[in-house]
């Protein structure tokens, strides 16, 4: 065994300490799945402060740690802060047999452990905007039989009936389609930046009327194409409005009431919980 193989089992354990999860799959498939070979080769530009360094080798154990690895320094995109999605995965809750939909998949690290943690049966589509990452996640992901990866915006494509929808784009407000994409119980997790200075992630569940939402930490991702703006109609929460947000709705099945915390459109957050026992 390598030092980076060492590596790469600490790191595994840490996530799933992060994770949070009864899951032990968590641990396997941080394991399992190379990071080295989805950030092309070595050395590898690290993100820390205010700028960037380079990993002093191209020794994959300098990125089994919870760094920010680039892969577009001209665009501020990065593969993410493991951590950070370890937090996420075990949110989700990922079970074998679901349908995924991953939106900014990147060069597909993450992708490749929600694939993994929905086999056997399960399956992930991939949207990524940038041509030369769809291109790279999709050689990246080849060997994934699960996976399919489609170069395109995910605002104006129409998203697959998902069990879990995981998003990697901060936006001003879910677009109703990815809403409505929901299965019954399935679960969307995303950026939410309904102002410039207001980032949380914040995990939904389709009930049987209506979204429980749970703004659960702080986070900050590159923008979503499409779906960054507020309008010039919204109403946009203070930060304490938006951490009170319990509930999910579409305006063309309820419209926005005195609970409403934000307004975006045929989209609106509210104050009010639905009860779990709501869920079809």
């Amino acid at each position: 065994m390598t030092g980076s193989d060492d590596a790469r089992k600490f790191y595994a354990k840490l996530m799933a300490a992060h994770a949070r999860s009864v899951d032990p799959r968590i641990e396997e498939v941080f394991a399992s799945v190379p990071r080295e070979a989805f950030l092309g080769p070595g050395p590898w530009t690290v993100f820390a402060g205010d700028g960037g360094f380079k990993t002093p080798t191209a020794d994959p154990s300098y990125i089994y740690q919870n760094v920010l690895v680039v892969l577009d320094a001209d665009k501020g995109i990065n593969n993410g802060e493991p951590v950070l999605h370890a937090m996420w995965i075990g949110k989700v809750e990922p079970k074998p047999g679901e349908a995924v939909t991953h939106i900014g998949a990147g060069t597909g690290y993450y992708t490749a452990l929600l694939a993994k943690l929905v086999e056997p049966g399960g399956s992930v589509t991939a949207f990524e905007l940038e041509t030369d990452l769809a291109e790279r996640a999709s050689q990246n992901l080849a060997a994934y039989g699960n996976v399919k990866v489609i170069q395109g915006n995910a605002v104006t494509s129409l998203l697959p009936p998902s069990d879990i929808i995981y998003v990697n784009a901060g936006v001003a407000a879910p677009p109703a389609a990815w809403l409505r994409a929901l299965k019954p119980g399935g679960r969307m997790i995303f950026p939410w930046r309904p102002a410039e200075r207001i980032g949380l992630a914040v995990i939904v569940t389709r009930m049987e009327r209506g979204f429980a939402c749970q703004p659960f930490m702080g986070s900050w991702f590159i923008p979503c194409v499409g779906a960054w703006v507020a309008g010039p109609e919204a109403k946009v929460p203070t930060r304490e409005r938006a951490a009170r947000t319990r509930s999910i709705w579409l305006s063309e099945d309820k419209a926005p009431d005195r609970t409403a915390t934000a307004v975006f459109g045929d989209v609106w957050f509210s104050s009010r919980p639905i009860r779990a026992d709501s869920k079809r």
